[in-house]
Parts: structure tokens; C-alpha cells; sequence
């Protein structure tokens, strides 16, 4: 896509904020709607994006109304018939879903994306903080703001990407990852059935060579015979478990993480909650991998 403008239906969301700031960081041209002013606007209006809060077309700033040098990312939070993403769809500029934008900013990286956990944004900060501090670098796209990298967007060295792969409206499927760990959004699915078939494309689709980490007790349909599968659990032996857990006045948990080749002893999580010792398990399995 040869482009120099992007603008953004919807670009206060957390996703769509953190697509934002990446092409501004790439020297595009940035602006944008959304429906009401924000914390995360705020820092885009002051990093240089044009967001405009008015729904009318006028409100699309004059560089922005070139259909050959402008790129349009919206979210499905944005109803079709709002009269800018009309007067876009009319004029016959090009228009793609957020989550198709990701996975074309993902083409050419070693992507490592979290799908399906009960805590995914939290997994998905700690596999970016581990691959920042232990990996050398890395970016990754969060669907939250962490308080360690105090952004939702991480840029760094190194082909290595940590995505968030959202499942809703299917938008995981976008993706093609080097390595997943794995429901959400049910109410879009309907069947039990349904949920195990999006996960199953979506193993599918890790590439060759690459790998799954699934938890224990999960059973999914794995036709991609070309990738290698590991389990992990909270502290039931597996291939990345926790053992030794133990926990301090402050609620927070001390384990030993034990991976395939190796014990990591005595790893204090900064969050408590037993749930985050599983996420914490997972995290470090995408690097293991990797």
C-alpha cells in the first residue's frame, strides 16, 4: 500500500490509538474521528495527529480528502451508515478493517500473538516486557496501557512483534503468527462449535515451522501438521508449568517455571491473582519458543 495519509474512524480505541501512533512514528500523516475526547486522543492530538470529534464530512481535514494518497483504517465500533466512512465509501477510497491493517503492518515479522486467554491483555504485556528485557527489543501492539512501558504501543529493535489477537468479529483470522498461545466474545460465535472452529483456522494459519502453546486439557482440532505443539498449565507437569507456588502478604506469587530444558527459580510476579501466575507461564513459553 503506497500511501501518505491515514485516517482513522474510531481512532480513540485502544487498538486503532496504537495503529495511530505506529504511523506517526512511520511519518504518515495522521488524523481522525472519534466520538468523544480522551486520555488517548489527547496524546495523539499532542504527538501530532488532527482528531476531530465532529462527525460531519467537512470535519476531514483538506489533505486528508485525496482518495490516491490517503489510506482509511476503521473499527466495527463505527456504524456504516456514519456520514464520514459514507462519504469515504462514495468518493472510492480504500477502506480496511483495523484488523487487516495489523496483520499487513505484521508481513516480514517474527509475530508472536495471544488469543483466547482469560486475561490476554495482561499475557500479551508480560510476553512484550519479557521479549523488551530478555529478548533485546521487539514491539508489540497491547490492548491496554501498561504501566511499565506506559503506552499501548512498544517500539524496538528486532523483527520479533507481540500481537493481542482479538477474537472478536473474527478479526484474529487476519493474522498469520510464527507462534500463538490460546473464549471471548461468544455473543459472536453462537455455538460452542463455532468458538472451536475460529480457534482451529486460526491455528491453521501459524506458519510452518512455527509453534502453538496450548493450554492442558484444551482440545482443539490442529490440521496444521507442519508446527510443533506445547502445553502449558497453572502447576499441573506439562511442558511449561508452575511449581513451588507460594504467596506473599501482598498477594503477589513466587513460583519456580519449569520449561522443557530448564528451571527458572524464585520468579515473583509484579501483579497478583493466581490466574496472572498462568498467563505468567505462557508468556515466556512464546519466547521459548521463538
Amino acid at each position: 500500500m503506497e500511501f501518505q495519509n491515514v485516517y482513522f474512524l474510531g481512532i480513540g480505541g485502544i487498538g486503532m490509538s496504537a495503529l495511530a501512533r505506529y504511523f506517526l512514528h512511520e511519518g504518515k500523516r495522521v488524523a481522525g474521528y472519534d466520538r468523544t475526547e480522551s486520555e488517548l486522543t489527547g496524546l495523539l492530538s499532542a504527538e501530532g495527529a488532527a482528531v476531530t470529534y465532529d462527525e460531519a464530512v467537512a470535519a476531514i481535514p483538506e489533505p486528508f480528502r485525496d482518495r490516491t494518497s490517503t489510506l482509511v483504517v476503521y473499527t466495527p465500533a463505527v456504524p456504516h451508515d456514519h456520514p464520514q466512512w459514507e462519504w469515504f465509501r462514495a468518493q472510492g477510497f480504500e477502506i480496511v478493517k483495523r484488523s487487516r491493517m495489523l496483520g499487513v503492518v505484521a508481513q516480514g515479522k517474527y509475530v508472536m500473538a495471544v488469543a483466547g486467554t482469560h486475561g490476554k491483555t495482561t499475557t500479551t504485556t508480560l510476553t512484550a516486557w519479557l521479549n523488551h528485557e530478555a529478548g533485546g527489543g521487539g514491539s508489540a501492539f497491547l490492548g491496554g496501557i501498561s504501566k511499565n512501558f506506559a503506552s499501548n504501543l512498544v517500539l524496538g529493535p528486532g523483527p520479533r512483534l507481540v500481537v493481542e489477537a482479538d477474537e472478536f468479529d473474527r478479526s484474529f483470522l487476519q493474522l498469520w503468527p510464527d507462534a500463538a498461545a490460546d473464549p471471548d466474545h461468544l455473543d459472536i460465535y453462537g455455538t460452542r462449535e463455532a468458538v472451536r472452529e475460529a480457534f482451529a483456522q486460526f491455528i491453521s494459519q501459524i506458519k510452518p515451522g512455527g509453534a502453538l502453546i496450548l493450554k492442558k486439557g484444551v482440545e482443539l482440532a490442529i490440521r496444521n501438521r507442519e508446527i510443533t505443539v506445547y502445553r502449558y498449565s497453572y502447576d499441573s507437569p506439562c511442558d511449561f508449568y508452575a511449581r513451588n507456588i507460594r504467596v506473599g502478604s501482598d498477594g503477589r506469587y513466587t513460583f519456580d517455571l519449569v520449561c522443557p530444558d530448564r528451571v527458572l527459580a524464585d520468579c515473583t510476579l509484579g501483579v497478583p491473582g493466581w490466574v496472572n501466575v498462568e498467563n505468567a507461564v505462557a508468556a515466556p513459553a512464546l519466547l521459548w519458543v521463538a
